[in-house]
């Protein structure tokens, strides 16, 4: 009874695992090319287009990039 729960524990994280791995390209992309990206414009004394914050232009921008990474498969 012991190896059946513990092998059906490793599948629900297996599954846990492939959800998060298959989303990780987005969470890349917000999570660090969006302040990379305002901290690169902060640097170089670039304003954000449409009176946005530099950081939400980061976002928008790193979460379409890691939208598209996340559908297509890769980053380019």
């Amino acid at each position: 009874m012991r190896r059946f729960v513990v092998k059906r524990m490793l599948t629900i994280m297996q599954v846990a695992l492939k959800k998060l791995f298959a989303i990780m390209p987005f969470l890349f992309g917000i999570g660090f090319i969006a302040p990379l990206i305002a901290q690169v414009m902060a640097l170089w004394g670039w304003e954000a287009p449409f009176g946005m914050e530099r950081i939400v232009f980061g976002l928008v921008i790193g979460a379409a990039w890691g939208l598209y990474a996340t559908i297509r498969g890769r980053w380019i």
